[in-house]
């Protein structure tokens, strides 16, 4: 054997060293999976922002009576779905009652005076015809009367008529005068009385005389008085909070319950300021409840950013101007709209935990609304029907009072 091939290496490279082989490939995927980490968070991280700081909103009507009084049955219970004009609640209506009646009754007595004023036309009329008749008939006297006296006082100078017989035409001559006076003075009085309840009728007639107006009025006012006893529900939805019990006087705006529309639901989602950034109007959105977990998953679509952030609308606000300030990330309130097919399919209620992703790769839409909504928000048509009614009610005493009697 030589030195040289005593002297050989045993290890011909680190390639034979297994242990530095396995720790340069676990550092090799280290960083690949380091650098596959970033690229999501820079390529597909950006495109979206979540949170689970999101809640189910809804309009929660307030049913409130719009008058006072004692109520009388409770027709509605927590849980119960209503329909739209379904009674809720009555009061007692006794008092309501005696007040239509006041108030039609004088609704027909101030109908049947203004038919009275027109009359007076006619009539008026016929005395001023009646007074004018009375003047040419006085005219007539007059000139009698005149042509009697010059004769008489011709024949008086030759003593064919007697002082006396002379003194009684004059006398004669002057109660025909005052005769024709008087009947000036009736035709000027009875056109001055026509004139008078002319300016009464003139422009109008009885059905819309102010005094009709006026009566009719209280009779509109005591109607929806008498109606509203019931509390009707303004749209379709279920029934929650009931607070009112049998035997309660209630006032005007008192709460009795409360009634949730569930199929016009949408989330509030607050999200940071800092990931405000990249949410837009109209960008469609992933949410899921934890009422359903993740296999239930709905569509939605940002309908709005709040104006302001939530610490600013609360009942309290944040005074940040005090020296012992400390900087706390604020959330803005984002609406999302939801599908109505979906909450019809998977119900949800108001105050529900979601969770939200928004697809924030559209930047085409707005950050802030511009212009006003096509359509009402909400609106309800169940008042408006009993205002008709109340109308139709006055016509029918106004018709009642009109009719004349026959003979």
């Amino acid at each position: 054997m030589t030195t040289a091939d005593t002297n050989a290496p045993t290890n011909a490279g680190p390639s034979g060293n297994p242990k530095r082989k396995k720790a340069l490939t676990i550092l090799s995927v280290a960083v690949l999976a380091g650098l596959a980490i970033g690229g999501y968070e820079y390529v597909l991280g950006t495109r979206s922002e979540a949170t689970d700081n999101a809640y189910v909103q809804g309009n929660v009507i307030q049913i409130t009576p719009q008058i006072g009084g004692t109520v009388t049955a409770i027709l509605a219970d927590d849980t119960d779905y209503v329909k739209a004009g379904q009674p809720l609640v009555k009061l007692d209506t006794a008092d309501a009652k005696v007040l239509l009646d006041q108030a039609e009754a004088n609704l027909g007595q101030a109908v049947r005076q203004v038919r009275t004023l027109y009359a007076n036309n006619s009539t008026l009329n016929a005395q001023i015809a009646l007074r004018q008749n009375d003047i040419a008939r006085a005219q007539t006297d007059v000139e009698r009367a005149a042509d009697d006296l010059k004769r008489r006082q011709a024949l008086a100078g030759n003593g064919a008529v007697s002082k006396e017989e002379l003194n009684h035409a004059q006398s004669q001559l002057a109660a025909a005068q005052t005769a024709l006076a008087s009947a000036k003075a009736g035709v000027l009085t009875a056109e001055q009385q026509l004139s008078s309840n002319q300016a009464m009728t003139a422009g109008t007639t009885v059905e819309s005389h102010p005094s009709v107006q006026a009566a009719a009025a209280k009779v509109r006012e005591a109607y929806l008085a008498l109606h509203r006893a019931t509390l009707p529900a303004p749209v379709d939805g279920h029934v929650a909070k009931r607070t009112v019990q049998l035997g309660q006087r209630v006032a005007a705006g008192t709460p009795v319950m409360s009634l949730v529309a569930l199929n016009e639901l949408w989330v509030d989602a607050n999200f940071k300021e800092v990931q405000l950034r990249n949410i837009r109007i109209g960008q469609p959105v992933r949410l899921t409840a934890d009422l359903y977990g993740k296999k239930v998953e709905f569509k939605g679509t940002v309908a709005g950013l709040a104006a302001g952030t939530g610490a600013a609308f609360a009942l309290l606000p944040a005074q940040n101007a005090t020296g012992n300030w400390i900087k706390v990330v604020q959330r803005v309130p984002v609406r999302i709209a939801l599908d109505a097919q979906e909450l019809a399919k998977n119900p949800l209620r108001v105050g529900l935990s979601m969770e939200v992703e928004v697809d924030t790769r559209d930047q085409s839409g707005k950050t802030l609304a511009e212009g006003s909504h096509v359509n009402t928000p909400a609106q309800t048509t169940v008042y408006a029907a009993l205002e008709d009614a109340a109308n139709a009610e006055i016509t029918k005493v106004i018709a009642r009072n009109m009719a004349r009697a026959h003979p």
